[in-house]
C-alpha cells in the first residue's frame, strides 16, 4: 500500500534557508574584503600626507588617474579616498572601533565619520549599530534623534542606588524619551498615553533600546486587601530584571517616587523570579526640574530614575548643550569634594 506523499514545502523552506545563509556569508566576506582594502588605502594615504606632504590636490589627481587607468574600478573618488584616510586615522588607536571595523558596512562608517564629532559618540553608535543590526538609514535616524546625548545625560544623573546595582546599567536608559510617533494632542491624559504606547508598541520598543521585552500593561499588584495597577512592565534581557514604567502627564513631583518605590517592592516580592536581579523603576513624566529630581533621588532606597518624554524632535544642539552643562556641573562638584577632602586632611 502506497503511503500518501507529504507536501515538500518544509524541504523547500530548508533549501531556501541554506541559499539565504550562503548569500549572507558571501556578502559578509565581500564587505570584509572591501573594508580591508579601504583600510590599507587609508593607511597608505595617511603616511603620505604625514611624511611626503600629500594634500587634497594630489589625492584628487590620484582619483582621476585611477579612473583613467582602471575605469572598471569604482568607489575611489577623491572624497572617498579622503574618507579612507579619515577611517584609518579615527580607528587605528581605538580598540573598540577597530574591533567593529569589519562588522559594519562602508556606508555605516561614512555616516559615523561625518556625523559623530567625538570618539565616544562614534563608539557608542558603532556598538549599538552592530548589536541591533541597524541599517545605514536607521543609524542616521538614531543619530538625528540624539540617542547618544539622551543616554549620556541619563548616565550622569544616575542615583547612588542605581550605581550600586549588581548589573551595569550604563547606556541602557535615557534622560528623555522621544515619542513623536504617538501622535498625541498637546493636552492628553495618562490613559491616552498608555493606550498610545501599546498601540505603537513596536516603535516604543525601538525607542527604549536593545534588550527590552514587553511583559504587560495595567499590571495588577495585589497588596493586602488592596489592588494597585502598574502602567507598563518590561523585562530587560541584558540586565536580567523587570523594568516598571509609571506614567505621569504632568511635571515630576517628589511624591511620585514613593508610589514607584511601593510598586517595585510589590514586584520584587510577588513577580520577580529567584534568579533575576532587583527590579528597576522608570518614572516617565511630561517635564521635570533636574535639581528637584536630584534631591528626590539622593535619599531614595529604590533603584529608580526619572525621565521626561517629548512629543516632538529635540534639536541635537540643545541636547549637546545640556550634556555639556551637566558635565561641567559634575566636574565642579567633584572639584569641591576634592578640595574639601584636602582641607580636612
Amino acid at each position: 500500500m502506497k503511503h500518501p506523499q507529504k507536501k515538500p514545502e518544509a524541504d523547500f523552506d530548508h533549501i531556501l534557508d541554506i541559499i539565504h545563509q550562503g548569500k549572507n556569508q558571501a556578502l559578509q566576506a565581500i564587505n570584509i574584503a572591501l573594508i580591508e582594502t579601504y583600510w590599507q588605502v587609508g593607511r597608505y594615504l595617511s603616511q603620505k600626507v604625514a611624511n611626503s606632504g600629500w594634500g587634497k590636490g594630489i589625492v584628487k589627481q590620484l582619483s582621476e588617474w585611477i579612473a583613467n587607468k582602471a575605469p572598471e574600478v569604482k568607489g575611489f573618488s577623491a572624497q572617498n579616498l579622503w574618507r579612507m584616510k579619515q577611517l584609518f586615522e579615527a580607528y587605528r588607536d581605538n580598540t573598540k572601533l577597530s574591533a567593529l571595523l569589519r562588522v559594519l558596512s562602508w556606508t555605516h562608517h561614512c555616516i559615523l565619520l561625518a556625523q559623530c564629532k567625538t570618539d565616544e559618540e562614534r563608539c557608542f553608535y558603532a556598538e549599538l549599530c552592530a548589536s541591533s543590526t541597524w541599517s545605514s538609514r536607521e543609524l542616521e535616524h538614531q543619530i538625528k534623534r540624539g540617542v547618544f546625548e539622551r543616554i549620556s545625560l541619563a548616565g550622569k544623573k544616575l542615583s547612588p542606588v542605581m550605581r550600586e546595582l549588581p548589573q551595569d546599567v550604563t547606556d541602557i536608559f535615557k534622560d528623555s524619551y522621544l515619542l513623536d510617533f504617538l501622535d498625541l494632542p498637546e493636552q492628553h491624559i495618562e490613559k491616552d498615553l498608555q493606550f498610545a504606547f501599546v498601540k505603537n508598541l513596536r516603535r516604543f520598543l525601538t525607542e527604549l533600546g536593545h534588550g527590552f521585552c514587553f511583559v504587560g500593561e495595567k499590571v495588577r499588584l495585589e497588596v493586602g486587601n488592596t489592588n494597585f495597577e502598574l502602567d507598563l512592565l518590561f523585562f530587560h534581557r541584558d540586565l536580567q530584571c523587570l523594568v516598571a514604567f509609571e506614567l505621569k502627564t504632568g511635571k515630576f513631583q517628589p511624591e511620585h517616587l514613593g508610589q514607584l518605590s511601593f510598586y517595585l517592592e510589590a514586584i520584587d516580592r510577588d513577580h520577580k523570579r529567584p534568579h533575576e536581579n532587583p527590579s528597576i523603576g522608570v518614572l516617565l513624566c511630561r517635564s521635570k526640574d533636574d535639581e528637584v529630581v536630584e534631591y528626590a533621588l539622593s535619599r531614595t532606597l529604590s533603584p529608580a530614575l526619572v525621565a521626561e518624554y517629548e512629543t516632538r524632535l529635540i534639536p541635537k544642539a540643545l541636547l549637546k548643550q545640556k550634556l555639556q552643562e551637566w558635565s561641567r556641573l559634575i566636574e565642579e562638584k567633584q572639584a569641591e569634594i576634592t578640595g574639601s577632602a584636602e582641607v580636612t586632611a
